[in-house]
């Protein structure tokens, strides 16, 4: 299967006037009918493995009520996953929640290469075209879902928030979202940055703000969810925004002053 046809990122609202830019990694289950499904079953396929579970439309609609670019990844991160670095072992996945990928099992260098170059480099490729142009963007932020039991071990989060060190986004959008006492939000649960789960936010984040949102995935399944998790990311988001640009007036005013 060398030499894969390359896919290009989903980029939508690339005019967006929002200061931030948002991306999906594991937008999409698809797979070229060549892989012929990397021998998996199709319920694994349309499960969380295969992909995450509602972000994408979330993603969407996020987008549409801020008024902001959104990048996305046009196929499953079994093949390879767009967030993670090139040296991660699980880049290529052979096992998904302890199944085996037949697919996957000793490929070639060239194999390697050739889904790199088709999947992989296409998407971050998008997201540096489309920081060039839009040089006021200030912030990154990735939206992600997870199953809501892991080996067996339930998460009982409804959400997470992760980040590095730069914590400005993630701060005030922990702060809004705490305002709802019905929710259960995790910071940096249920990953973590030190668990190579931040490849895209730390490879273009270049002094910008960054942030990875988690939504537990049966919370986003159909069109109610999506809206009503977009509007709380939202309402989340706009409230990190207005500190950012508040932050990054200020310090224009002293530059002026010094």
């Amino acid at each position: 299967m060398a030499g894969h046809e390359r896919m290009e990122a989903v980029v939508e609202n690339a005019e967006g006037a929002a200061p931030i830019l948002l991306v999906c990694e594991h937008a999409s289950n698809f797979m070229p009918p060549a892989f012929a499904g990397l021998g998996l079953s199709e319920a694994l396929i349309q499960d969380h493995v295969a992909w995450d579970i509602g972000a994408h439309a979330t993603a969407r609609r996020l987008a549409e009520m801020l008024d902001a670019p959104l990048v996305a990844a046009p196929a499953s991160r079994l093949l390879v996953d767009p967030n993670r670095d090139l040296d991660a072992p699980d880049l290529i996945p052979d096992s998904a929640e302890g199944v085996p990928v037949p697919g996957n099992a000793a490929i070639s260098a060239d194999e390697r290469a050739s889904r790199i170059a088709a999947f992989h480099a296409p998407f971050h490729l998008a997201i540096e075209a489309l920081l060039r142009a839009r040089p006021a963007v200030m912030a990154l932020m990735a939206v992600h879902s997870f199953t809501p039991a892991l080996f067996g071990k339930a998460r009982p989060w409804h959400a997470g928030v992760l980040h590095g060190e730069d914590r400005r986004m993630a701060d005030v959008m922990l702060a809004t979202l705490a305002g709802d006492k019905d929710l259960e939000i995790g910071r940096n649960q249920p990953y973590a940055p030190s668990q190579g789960v931040f490849y895209t936010m730390n490879r273009h984040g270049g002094g910008r703000a960054t942030v990875m949102i988690e939504v537990r995935n049966d919370l986003i399944r159909d069109k109610i969810g999506q809206t009503q998790w977009a509007r709380r990311l939202a309402e989340a988001t706009r409230a990190a925004l207005a500190e950012l640009v508040g932050e990054s007036a200020a310090a224009a005013t002293m530059r002026g002053r010094s």
